[in-house]
């Protein structure tokens, strides 16, 4: 988890880097066109006709490139208009949120199972090598319904009944470790929106205490103060959105995996009963 955190906070770092590099680059090319044209009119004019569409082609890249550092300025004006400390704990918020719906999502991708392959592999290997054939299959077959399946087989010698139980209580297991962080997610959910609006409440409290002091009421005033104190609310609210997309996600993918353990696991009982039925 700690590497996930660090990995999120260095693809940040670069990003942002990246993006001044490249505000800074168009800036330079910029400057250094318009200081040749003003020198050279006559030869520019000349170079112009001769390599038209190549020149088209950079005034397009040139302007691609200054409307993406014109956004990324705009972000961070409005990211320090809305205070370093309230805008910090939301960005905060979604990068925390964001790595734990990742290693979420990484985690249910790597536990999904071909459990019509797993099933018919245990079966063979029952009618082949017996309990133990199958308990190896299991052993080397990666998710959370191959676990339970090892489980079941392990008790297979003691019962079709206690075999069931293994089952079902080694379900419950895997149930938690897949529904794992999800109340974390749900928090950042929740918290995003309320720094947002706390945000805003102390943006409304310093618009007023300037008109106080002012002693007059200035409509620039109440409206700067107004603008600045809703761009928390906002920001939270945005990061609520992704969140939740995320959490949503997740859940849906938990409850496809819930509905193979469930279904795989009745399969593995009917097998077991098969088994013991011409073996005795």
């Amino acid at each position: 988890m700690k590497k996930l955190f660090a990995f999120v906070a260095v693809i940040g770092m670069l990003t942002f880097g990246a993006s001044g590099i490249a505000v800074a680059q168009d800036e330079a090319t910029n400057n250094d066109t318009t200081t040749t044209v003003q020198n050279d009119t006559a030869a520019a004019d000349t170079a112009a006709q001769a390599a038209a569409p190549v020149t088209t082609t950079q005034e397009q890249q040139g302007e691609e490139g200054g409307s993406e550092g014109v956004l990324l300025k705009q972000i961070k004006a409005k990211f320090i208009e809305g205070g370093a400390g309230f805008m910090g704990s939301i960005l905060l918020t979604l990068i925390f949120g964001l790595a734990l719906a990742i290693e979420r999502i990484i985690y249910l991708n790597l536990s999904t199972t071909n459990t019509n392959k797993l099933l018919q592999k245990v079966e063979d290997a029952l009618e082949t090598g017996g309990i133990e054939a199958a308990k190896e299959i299991c052993r080397n077959t990666r998710g959370p319904v191959a676990s339970i399946f090892y489980q079941g087989l392990d008790r297979a010698d003691e019962g079709v009944d206690m075999a069931e139980k293994a089952v079902i209580a080694y379900g419950s297991v895997q149930m938690g470790l897949l529904e794992k962080n999800l109340s974390w997610i749900a928090l950042f959910i929740a918290i995003a929106p309320m720094l947002g609006f706390m945000g805003t409440v102390i943006g409304m409290i310093d618009a007023f205490d300037k008109i106080q002091v002012a002693g007059t009421v200035s409509a620039q005033l109440v409206a700067g103060g107004i603008k600045v104190a809703l761009i928390t609310t906002v920001s939270g609210l945005i990061v609520a959105i992704i969140l939740q997309v995320f959490y949503n996600y997740i859940l849906a993918k938990i409850d496809s995996i819930t509905v193979q353990m469930e279904d795989a696991s009745i399969s593995l009982i009917d097998l077991l009963v098969k088994y013991n039925a011409k073996n005795k």
